[in-house]
C-alpha cells in the first residue's frame, strides 16, 4: 500500500500478512532465503527464489558485524541488483495468478526488498510477518500442545507383525492415519534404514509431520504406530511421545511364520545385502559371537528364511518391548488385516470415553 507523507512524497510500504495454514493452499509462497536455509527447512509448498547466494549471505553477515549495517546494505545492493528482473519474472511465473506472499528468515530486509520490487513493478505482493522464524515457532508450539482435535490410537507390536501395512490400509473414510516411519524414511529398527535415506533435517522432519497432522480430518480417530522417542536420526517433536504414551494402546500380534513372511517381503531384496551386513555389525555385541556368525552366514548365502527367523528370535523379540510397563486396551491379531480392522472398529465403537478425548 502507498503511505502518504505531509510533504506529498510517497513511500511504497508493502502490506504485511500473518501466517495461517490456509495460506499454503490459497497463496504462492516465495522463500527468498539462501538455498542452504531453504534446504534446512521451509514452509511446505514454498518456492525458493533466493535474493542472496549461500556465499553472499556469509559475506554480508561478516560486513555487518565487522563494519556496519549501512556498508552491508550497500554491498548487498551491489551483489543483487543485476538479478532483480530474473527474480521477479520467475516469481510471477510461479504464482500462476495466485496472490504472492514473500518471506525470509524473520520478516526483515530480504523479504521487504523483494516485496517492494514486486509492488513497484505492478505485481501485488505481501510480506510475511516474522518470516520463517514465526512459522517455525508455530510448529514448535503445535507439538508442545499436541492438541490434535481427535484421539490417538497407537499400534504397538513386535517387528514383522504388519503394523505399518495395517495402518496404511485402513479405510480413510473411517480412520485418519499418520505413517511416522514413512515420513521419517526409517522403519524404526536396527535394520530400519535398508533401502531408505534420511535426507531431511530434524526441523524439516518436524515440518513434514506438522503438515501431515494439520491436514487430517477432525471427525475420526488418528491411528499411528507406536515408536520410541527416536526414529533413526530423528526425534519425535515436543510432547508427541508423551501424548502417544497417554493415548489408547493396541497390542498387535501375529504368528512367527506370518512375521517371517512379512519381513521377507520388506527386506529380502538382494540390493540390501551389503547394508544388511553393516546393520548386523552394529548389533554384533547384543547378538553374541555364535549367533552373529550364523546370521552373517545366512546373509552371505542369502537364506532369507533363516535371516528373518534369526533376527526375530535372537534380536527383535529379546530387545524390543522387553519391559512393557503398560497394559494394552486391546490385543489385536494381524493375521488377516481386513478382519483386524473390523475388530478394531468393533472395539472403538464400544469406547465412548476414548472417542471423546
Amino acid at each position: 500500500m502507498w503511505s502518504r507523507y505531509e510533504n506529498s512524497r510517497y513511500l511504497l510500504m508493502p502490506e504485511k500478512i500473518t501466517f495461517t495454514p490456509e495460506l499454503m493452499d490459497s497463496h504462492c509462497l516465495i522463500d527468498v532465503r539462501t538455498p542452504l536455509e531453504f534446504e534446512d527447512d521451509h514452509i511446505p509448498g514454498a518456492h525458493n527464489v533466493p535474493l542472496l547466494t549461500n556465499e553472499e549471505r556469509v559475506e554480508i553477515g561478516t560486513i555487518y558485524k565487522q563494519v556496519g549495517s549501512v556498508e552491508a546494505r550497500r554491498r548487498g545492493l551491489e551483489l543483487t541488483c543485476h538479478r532483480y528482473y530474473a527474480m521477479l519474472d520467475r516469481i510471477i511465473s510461479l504464482s500462476t495468478g495466485r496472490p504472492i506472499v514473500v518471506y525470509c528468515w524473520r520478516g526483515g530486509l530480504r523479504s521487504l526488498s523483494v516485496t517492494m520490487l514486486l509492488e513497484m513493478c505492478g505485481t501485488p505482493a505481501k510480506q510475511l510477518v516474522g518470516g520463517y522464524k514465526s512459522f517455525r515457532a508455530g510448529v514448535i508450539d503445535y507439538f508442545d500442545r499436541c492438541d490434535f482435535g481427535s484421539p490417538l490410537i497407537v499400534m504397538h507390536g513386535m517387528t514383522g507383525t504388519g503394523k505399518t501395512p495395517f495402518i496404511n490400509g485402513l479405510n480413510p473414510a473411517q480412520w485418519a492415519t499418520v505413517d511416522l516411519e514413512g515420513i521419517a524414511c526409517h522403519r524404526g529398527s536396527a535394520f530400519g534404514a535398508l533401502g531408505l535415506k534420511q535426507d531431511l533435517t530434524q526441523k524439516h522432519f518436524e515440518t513434514a509431520l506438522w503438515n501431515t497432522f494439520r491436514q487430517l480430518p477432525s471427525d475420526r480417530p488418528i491411528v499411528l504406530e507406536g515408536e520410541s522417542q527416536r526414529i533413526g536420526k530423528y526425534s519425535l517433536p515436543g510432547c508427541l511421545y508423551q501424548k502417544m504414551a497417554e493415548s489408547c494402546k493396541i497390542w498387535c500380534y501375529a504368528s512367527l511364520e506370518t512375521r517371517i513372511e512379512r519381513l521377507k517381503t520388506e527386506y529380502a531384496i538382494p540390493e540390501y545385502r551389503e547394508a544388511m551386513l553393516e546393520a548386523l555389525e552394529r548389533i554384533r555385541k547384543k547378538l553374541g559371537g555364535s549367533r552373529y556368525a550364523e546370521l552373517k552366514s545366512s546373509i552371505d548365502e542369502w537364506d532369507v528364511d533363516a535371516i528373518a527367523r534369526g533376527l526375530i528370535e535372537w534380536y527383535y523379540d529379546k530387545i524390543y518391548y522387553k519391559n512393557r510397563l503398560w497394559i494394552a486396551d486391546l490385543e489385536l491379531e494381524l493375521e488377516d488385516l481386513r478382519q483386524a480392522e473390523l475388530e478394531l472398529e468393533k472395539f472403538w465403537n464400544t469406547q465412548p470415553l476414548m472417542s471423546q478425548q
